[in-house]
């Protein structure tokens, strides 16, 4: 069973696509932060598969419930939030909030993922040090560190899903991440997928050597996922 839900974010008003599981609750919930386009039929199949494993799956909303089919659109309200960290902080503090007041959300069981900019999402909730998310998954994101003050103890578990070759989020970049969450204290994974690069969970992924669809590092990353939502949400 799936719906559409407004909620509050930031500045926003924003529709979150929630699917939930059959049977009674509480259940353990994961957002799925979207990649720079927005939510798309990609998220939601995604919600649809974690509902079936048991999860309520939440499709949040980066842009704005009158923010869709923006097509190139996109990139120029992706930069405004990556040039305004705090914004995107604080709307992902509003999301998580609204999350836990979702009718079945077990409040003690919530993680998040994200994929693209909704893995930088991911992880900058992550970064806020809350103990409200048990866990944040970056798949194919990027990882610039939001440079919002000293970075506070993560305690959110993180897991990493990545190609190696990725040109959006290189090697060093990749050795960036490894080194601020360390020095954060969290409790961290990383999976790296070798001649892999961005997009290789999307089947629509066709940008040759940029954005490309891999069915073996998909069908790796969701394995990684499934035991490490398994593992902290249990």
């Amino acid at each position: 069973m799936s719906e559409r839900i407004a909620y509050r974010a930031g500045d926003l008003d924003c529709e979150a696509y929630v699917a939930r599981p059959v049977g009674p609750g509480p259940h353990p919930a994961v957002l799925i932060a979207p990649t720079v386009r927005g939510p798309t039929p990609l998220e939601y199949r995604k919600a649809d598969a974690l509902a079936a494993d048991g999860y309520i799956a939440i499709v949040i909303d980066h842009y704005g419930r009158d923010q869709r089919d923006l097509g190139e659109r996109a990139f120029a309200l992706m930069n405004a939030l990556l040039a305004d960290r705090a914004t995107l902080r604080r709307q992902l503090l509003d999301t998580l909030a609204f999350a836990k007041e979702l009718d079945g959300v077990d409040q003690a069981r919530i993680a998040i993922i994200g994929y693209c900019f909704g893995g930088l999402c991911a992880l900058d909730l992550a970064r806020t040090g809350t103990d409200e998310v048990k866990g944040a998954v970056a798949i194919h994101g990027v990882f610039q560190p939001p440079e919002l003050g000293p970075q506070p103890p993560i305690r959110a578990k993180i897991l990493v899903l990545h190609g190696w070759d990725d040109p959006l989020a290189t090697p060093d970049a990749v050795l960036g991440l490894t080194k601020e969450l360390t020095e954060a204290g969290a409790d961290w994974q990383l999976h790296a997928y070798g001649h892999t690069v961005h997009g290789f969970t999307n089947p629509d992924a066709n940008v040759e050597g940029r954005i490309v669809y891999s069915a073996l590092a998909d069908t790796r990353a969701n394995a990684a996922l499934a035991q490490f939502l398994g593992e902290i949400l249990a």
